[in-house]
């Protein structure tokens, strides 16, 4: 068996982040693309490469997620445009303006292919059916939501419930005849194309339902929805006759956009706040924030999780991205299994290795290096514990590399070899090295390992006390710091056990 190199593990110095926080904080090295107007919306096309609308301005404009390149202009309004959204299929873009103009433009050749005027008012929405291509639904600041057909450049339905703007909307996923819509009437109304009504009221019957919807947020179950009205989400469910079964406080400001995941288990909220908030759909709770310079006026994640993408009102567009794991490796097995049967391996010297290209029928020989060990793995690996240690306790090793390799010494019950027989210019290293990461939680279990041999009961250095002016203060130093480490976990201890009396004291009164 090959000799195996220590493992240097990644040390946090707390433990606050939890799985879900984690994830999202591969989202990083932002790229920022400066506009000359504040961004009203981001939208990322379904399919594949899945390419982003964003509107500014007069302007919608057309990005490529791996470049963050502008690839397409449209600017075919005179007034300010709104809602850029691309078809499923990537082909075609739709946008909406402040004059209640309409227009569906190629996305490859910016052609205007069908102009839609009926509105007498700015439309703040503008969105493709996801099961009806041919489908448009716009809402608009005239109080109507209209479903048209692009073939025919008519409206198929007007409807006229809403008594103030309509600036939320969209259809739902799993049925195209199901429209769900927001109202600065501070009302949610559910409507079926089939009937041509409203079907469903949500909000609107307190005083605390009296604040401007600005967003809508069905579930792709089509079950649920959750509303955005001034800092508060709410979360209604559509089956039991849209009742509102949780409400949300988490942002300082208006709420103004809403965003799920590719799987649907999470929940994206931005805000006039500057925040950017990742709620656990389970449970509501918030796993996640995201700080950003200015309010934020538009969200998008991208279909593949890769990209989130935020417009913000001082007409900056920020775009964060994590690198995808790779989903090749199962295909790559499957592929050397499939041609193994046509290639004699057993011929191949030992120093090789095989690796398929994705390209079918390909299969390539690649010679492997031998991987050269570090230092102290070599004098490990021949059993040097003493000179491993003295390698690991130089100014430019990393401390989780010297402590890495002191794990290793104790699981190989090699410490007390490493340790013993040191003068004192080979123990002062070690004595530094305890002084200065006894507090630090990181390390702090393996350095009590160590000072345990070194000033335990038993300890190796008893004999040598008063020889070593330097190594008798080091010595004292370090026994003193220990002792005060001890104090110091007996107290969190004890207010730890006091917190604990009065939050169970009190849990009894809120339950109430």
């Amino acid at each position: 068996m090959d000799y195996q190199s220590v493992v240097i593990k990644t040390r946090r110095r707390s433990s606050k982040h939890s799985g879900e926080s984690r994830y999202w904080r591969q989202f990083k090295h932002p790229v920022f693309v400066k506009e000359y107007a504040p961004i009203t919306s981001v939208h990322f096309a379904p399919s594949k490469p899945h390419r982003y609308a964003t509107t500014a301005a007069t302007r919608v404009q057309i990005y490529a997620p791996r470049t963050q390149k502008l690839t397409k202009t449209i600017s075919r309004f005179k007034d300010v445009a709104r809602s850029g959204c691309i078809r499923d299929d990537g082909k075609l873009v739709v946008a909406g303006d402040d004059s209640g103009l309409i227009q569906v433009f190629d996305i490859n050749s910016r052609a205007i292919l069908r102009t839609l005027d009926s509105h007498k008012q700015p439309v703040h929405i503008t969105k493709f059916s996801s099961l009806s291509p041919t489908q448009i639904l716009s809402c608009s600041d005239d109080t109507t939501v209209k479903l048209w057909d692009v073939p025919s450049q008519t409206a198929i339905l007007t409807f006229i419930d809403h008594t103030d703007y309509v600036r939320a909307g969209q259809v739902s996923t799993v049925n195209p005849n199901v429209i769900l819509t927001g109202s600065y009437d501070s009302t949610m109304r559910l409507f079926d194309a089939r009937s041509g009504q409203c079907e469903m009221l949500m909000g609107g019957r307190s005083r605390a339902d009296n604040f401007p919807i600005e967003q809508v947020l069905m579930f792709p179950s089509g079950t649920a929805a959750i509303s955005a009205a001034g800092p508060i989400l709410r979360v209604w469910d559509i089956i039991a006759g849209g009742r509102c079964t949780r409400a949300l406080s988490n942002h300082q400001k208006t709420v103004t956009t809403l965003s799920l995941n590719a799987q649907g288990n999470q929940l994206l909220t931005g805000s006039l706040d500057h925040m950017v908030k990742v709620y656990d759909v389970g449970t509501y709770k918030v796993v996640h924030t995201m700080r950003y310079p200015a309010p934020i006026l538009c969200l998008a994640v991208s279909p593949d999780d890769t990209h989130i993408v935020a417009g913000m009102s001082d007409g900056t567009l920020s775009v964060r991205r994590r690198q995808a794991k790779s989903e090749e490796t199962s295909q790559t097995q499957t592929t050397i299994s499939t041609l193994a049967t046509n290639v004699n391996f057993t011929s191949l010297p030992s120093k090789h290795q095989i690796k398929a290209s994705t390209d079918a029928g390909e299969i390539r020989i690649k010679s492997q290096t031998s991987k050269k060990l570090k230092e102290y793995d070599r004098l490990l690996k021949s059993f040097k514990y003493s000179a491993a240690l003295d390698c690991v306790l130089k100014k430019n090793i990393p401390p989780r590399t010297t402590f890495a390799l002191m794990e290793e010494l104790i699981h190989r019950d090699g410490l007390k070899i490493a340790l013993a027989g040191r003068d004192d210019v080979l123990l002062e290293p070690v004595l530094h090295l305890l002084l200065k990461y006894v507090a630090d939680p990181r390390f702090g279990e393996v350095v009590a390992d160590i000072t345990s041999i070194v000033l335990g009961p038993q300890d190796m250095y008893s004999s040598v006390i008063g020889q070593a002016p330097l190594i008798d203060s080091l010595f004292l130093r370090l026994k003193k710091k220990m002792a005060s480490e001890v104090r110091f976990q007996e107290e969190i201890t004890k207010t730890k056990g006091v917190l604990t009396m009065i939050l169970s004291s009190a849990a009894p009164a809120d339950s109430k």
